[in-house]
């Protein structure tokens, strides 16, 4: 089996549908640049169908951004199809992404569909779309909670009629990771033409665990992963980008595979999405979040003085932070206070390091972060 995870991102379609996160035209061609720098496999710039401006963001993403793939969301109708074939008429290596709800939930209560008439609808519409694109996507929506038999069937047939990746979404975040696992690899073993298609994740984080399910789904034979930057996304978002790529690089024996991004670039993509966005991002944010490589309490800086690899598994700068934060705070230790003190050119003796103790523990009943100014106060009293 090939040892590349392929990464899909969808920022600019899934990502985009959450609330606060539109984009513009301009906005999703400045984030696909940013991308293509990252060096993503593939990019969904948007739903064609869905309207003027995001047609037009699938069609200027397409034209501009040569490297990755460009694809785009099409439900499983003709309409939708031509549509998305005519945004990516000018891209380099274009890609049609079909979608049918394949759960008994979602065709009885969304869609008014037997499970034959979506069968017979995925495979005419995979079909069609190869007519028009050569490579095309099918994704079982509400894979997580479709009936395996179903699932294999379908799968087989859409292989059958052309589909060169097949996607079998968590759509709802319903799976746990062994579960998503063994979906997989059932599906694995039952699908006949399986070794034709590359298999793809697409997990949503409404447990919090769209990250931990599509690494269960790599270790099972996934090979393409659809994430977001930053992890947006409908409702409480998708898998995060920078935590799967991390954690397959930082795990690379457990894991055994590799992916082509740039993780150095990965700190400016996503501040580069806080920006065009106007999103704050959270401050524990694994990878990218501002208190990923910050320590404020006395032991951890200390340990962190000592040597790097005690408290970080991963160095700021893998990512694209020149470099980490020591915090002083209430819970911050001598050792850290020197450290700073030093950085500043004030080089303490004991006695003026413990006055200068006291005063920061007195300073940080008040402010909860001393910054350097506030440092350079203290130091003056110490001095004085």
């Amino acid at each position: 089996m090939d040892n590349k995870v392929l990464i899909f991102d969808t920022t600019l379609r899934d990502g985009e549908q959450a609330p606060g996160f539109s984009m513009n035209v301009e906005d999703k061609l400045k984030m696909a640049r940013q991308l293509e720098k990252l060096n993503v496999d593939i990019i969904e710039a948007g739903f064609p169908i869905a309207s003027e401006g995001d047609f037009e963001a699938v069609r200027t993403v397409s034209k501009e951004v040569r490297t990755p793939t460009i694809a785009g969301f099409a439900r499983a109708v003709k309409k939708d199809i031509d549509r998305c074939a005519k945004a990516l008429e000018h891209a380099n290596k274009p890609r049609i992404h079909v979608f049918l709800a394949t759960s008994d939930i979602h065709l009885t209560y969304k869609l008014n569909k037997s499970r034959a008439e979506a069968l017979a609808a995925a495979t005419e519409s995979i079909r069609y779309a190869r007519t028009l694109c050569d490579d095309v996507e099918f994704s079982a929506e509400d894979a997580g909670r479709t009936d395996l038999d179903f699932l294999v069937e379908i799968s087989e047939a859409v292989i059958h009629a052309g589909a060169r990746t097949v996607n079998f979404p968590d759509t709802v975040g319903y799976c746990i990771p062994e579960d998503y696992g063994r979906m997989i690899r059932n599906l694995r073993s039952r699908v006949k033409n399986i070794d034709r298609a590359i298999i793809s994740t697409h997990c949503h984080n409404d447990l919090g665990l769209a990250v931990a399910n599509s690494l269960a789904g790599i270790q099972n034979g996934v090979r393409q992963v659809e994430c977001t930057i930053n992890g947006i996304g409908e409702r409480a978002g998708n898998a995060a980008l920078e935590e799967i790529v991390m954690a397959l690089q930082v795990r690379q024996q457990a894991f055994g595979v590799t992916t082509n991004i740039n993780t150095k670039e990965l700190h400016v993509t996503s501040q580069l999405l806080r920006e065009v966005t106007s999103m704050p991002v959270q401050a524990n944010k694994a990878i990218v979040g501002d208190n990923a490589f910050a320590h404020e309490s006395g032991i951890h800086q200390d340990g962190m003085l000592k040597n790097a690899i005690i408290y970080e598994i991963l160095t700021p700068e893998s990512v694209g932070i020149p470099q980490g934060k020591m915090v002083l705070g209430k819970h911050s230790g001598r050792n850290a206070l020197v450290a700073r003190c030093r950085s500043l050119g004030f080089q303490p003796t004991p006695e003026e390091l413990e006055h200068a103790y006291n005063l920061l523990t007195a300073m940080t009943a008040k402010k909860k972060t001393i910054e350097d100014a506030d440092l350079q106060e203290i130091i003056l009293l110490t001095r004085s």
